[in-house]
């Protein structure tokens, strides 16, 4: 017999994709070969070769390596446009069916499926078919992602657990992701106790990690509204740190630089880079510690690298991709700090990292026990 299990959380950018990530991951390496994996209620539609799906179940599908069918693995999305026409003629759409149709399939193809949820509980609400609604028509049962506090946390659980009571469906246990280190006992003290007192399961606490944070150049050129110049084919390089072109000399103070993005006008972009080559001898670094540079201010679209005043060599040598953009560099800064990263198949490193931090940080074990019952 199937069994179903909806991965939901409190709130956007909580860290479900990447917990839903992990979890496959460890059921898989449990032993469980027929595992299934659906969106059953996307927001963000992709096109590819034709097929459109939301970009989860795309990026589940290369993890996971399974044939990508719309109907089995993204049967509703509520992209734009969508919700207003369905309240103004709700019988021309048939999300019930869809859901339902996919879900059929997967019980009768799979030993275990998990669902991945939208946003908070309520999401898909407009559409008469929330998180908790959809949880309950495909009969599975839920672990909740919440963030790492307490006050704020709580208040957040205490929300969302209303919702999935309210239909009747069971929550076997929470996750609470992104926890400062440093504050993980105390955390997990109260949290532990909160949820003993409502009969959940405390699942596991994730630390927090950075990397999971961390945007590419190919992020940061759409933030930007960018134009590559130059080693556009290093796209995928990531960015840790942010280095304006005023603050070159901080390089020397870094015990270990690397990851770097410099963020300098265009008229002293040279200037600067021929200061990062020597900071790079100096250090005896064995490569540049510059993933990428934005040259800012730049109002002429059409100009090629070559005439930029830069120091082009150094570029080509160390393939650093080169944007331009038109936005000044406090503007490029803000835009960048801004960037809310998600997994995609772009970032393999974070597939890992989501892997490794729910596999040392969640009891696999216990959850999959508790979806048995």
């Amino acid at each position: 017999m199937n069994k179903s299990l909806y991965i939901a959380a409190t709130g956007q950018h909580i860290g479900k994709t990447t917990s839903t990530l992990g979890i496959v991951a460890a059921l898989k390496s449990m032993g469980i070969d027929k595992l299934g994996y659906c969106k059953p209620m996307g927001q963000e539609l992709i096109t590819i070769d034709e097929l459109k799906v939301d970009k989860d179940a795309f990026l589940f599908s290369k993890i996971m390596g399974f044939k990508l069918a719309a109907e089995i693995h993204s049967p509703v999305t509520l992209h734009k446009g969508v919700t207003t026409s369905f309240i103004e003629n709700p019988d021309q759409f048939n999300f019930k069916d869809r859901i339902l149709t996919a879900a059929n399939h997967l019980n009768e193809n799979c030993s275990v499926t998990v669902y991945e949820g939208t946003g908070h509980p309520g999401v898909g609400s407009v559409v008469n078919f929330s998180n908790a609604q959809v949880a309950k028509m495909v009969n599975a049962k839920v672990v909740l992602v919440a963030e790492g506090g307490i006050g704020n946390t709580i208040d957040r659980i205490d929300l969302c657990l209303s919702y999935f009571k309210a239909q009747d469906v069971p929550i076997i246990g929470v996750i609470i992701n992104k926890v400062i280190p440093a504050k993980m006992e105390k955390i997990e003290k109260y949290l532990r106790q909160y949820l003993e007192q409502k009969g959940i399961p405390l699942l596991g606490l994730v630390p927090y990690d950075k990397t999971l944070s961390n945007p590419i150049m190919q992020t940061i050129l759409k933030a930007v509204n960018g134009r590559y110049l130059a080693n556009d084919h290093r796209f995928k390089k990531r960015v840790e740190s942010i280095i304006p072109g005023s603050l070159i000399e901080d390089i020397e103070n870094m015990k270990d630089p690397h990851h770097l993005l410099l963020v300098v006008s265009y008229k002293r972009a040279g200037e600067a880079l021929k200061q990062i080559e020597a900071l790079t001898i100096k250090k005896q670094l064995k490569q540049s510690p510059l993933s990428g540079v934005i040259l800012t201010g730049d109002g002429r679209v059409e100009q090629p690298l070559e005439s930029y005043d830069l120091h082009e060599d150094y570029l080509i040598r160390e393939e650093i991709p080169v944007i331009a953009t038109a936005l000044d560099t406090l503007g490029a800064y803000q835009r960048i700090m801004k960037i809310e990263v998600k997994i995609n198949t772009a970032t393999p490193w974070k597939v890992e990292k989501a892997n490794d931090l729910i596999r040392d940080h969640v009891d696999m074990d216990r959850l999959l026990g508790l979806l048995g019952e």
